[in-house]
């Protein structure tokens, strides 16, 4: 059993739920770095300990590990992609991504986890204490596909991969057919938005991860917020891949789907 957790504490519901799922399992201290202007404050009522540093502060970051005898950590919760390119680095991190020859989210997560076993701290997977929420095949919330959408999710499905394979993005909005957007930069909600507006009530998301992805960090979530962006943008159809995405606040998922008629479909991809 798990005694101490450390947790990276990103956006989101997701860093609070895995607080209170490792606390619910057995952990008995939890340690958290924990990001001002990103991270829900909430967690602190979680957490033996919690420090707030700046996007950036890498040497600070390590600090608060190793200062707490932390041996394993889980990265949850994502950060901004616009605080990756407006950072205001120490002279750790300087020193970290001055050996990057690409600079993006993976590659500067993944240097993270490389200095955190150089200081003697594991990255866990980010599915940790919290496998037990991970989609299963078939109708996770909502209405039962119809099978015009079953085919655009499935067609979907097809391109999220494409993209994702080649580091574009893992999010893909469809309607009969047709490609309406496709995630960059932006990031999902914000490519639902765009590509609900085009499909004018009818869209069809599908959502997936980078083959051979990291699951120490990155691992594609949804949550309530998820659902209330499809509903904000009359998207139809939220579709995600099985075993491989976390749906988070399951409860709320699953009332807000039935209350507006979105369903939320996992689909396992080959």
């Amino acid at each position: 059993m798990r005694e101490h957790l450390g947790i990276i504490a990103g956006s989101g519901a997701y860093p609070v739920e895995l607080a209170a799922a490792a606390r619910a399992q057995g952990v008995s201290r939890i340690t958290v770095a924990a990001f001002t202007g990103e991270t829900d404050p909430v967690i602190a009522k979680h957490a033996d300990s919690i420090e707030w540093l700046r996007v950036g502060q890498l040497g600070r970051l390590l600090g608060v590990f190793t200062g707490a005898g932390v041996s394993e950590v889980v990265m949850a919760g994502q950060v901004a992609p616009r605080n990756l390119f407006d950072l205001r680095p120490d002279f750790k991190a300087l020193m970290v991504l001055a050996r990057l020859k690409r600079r993006n989210a993976e590659s500067i997560f993944g240097a993270i986890g490389d200095e955190l076993s150089a200081a003697g701290i594991t990255l866990l997977p980010a599915t940790s204490h919290l496998e037990h929420q991970l989609a299963q095949p078939g109708l996770v919330a909502g209405p039962a596909p119809r099978r015009r959408q079953l085919e655009d999710l499935r067609y979907a499905f097809s391109i999220a991969r494409e993209i994702a394979r080649i580091d574009i993005g893992q999010t893909v909005v469809v309607r009969n057919g047709t490609v309406l957007a496709v995630e960059a930069f932006e990031g999902t909600n914000a490519a639902i938005r765009r590509g609900g507006e085009l499909g004018r009530g009818g869209a069809v998301v599908a959502k997936v991860s980078k083959p051979g992805q990291d699951f120490r960090f990155d691992v594609p979530v949804i949550g309530a917020a998820t659902v209330e962006t499809c509903v904000q943008s009359g998207v139809r159809v939220l579709a995600i891949e099985a075993g491989h995405t976390l749906v988070l606040e399951g409860d709320l998922v699953r009332a807000k789907a039935k209350e507006y008629g979105v369903t939320v479909w996992a689909e396992t991809c080959p």
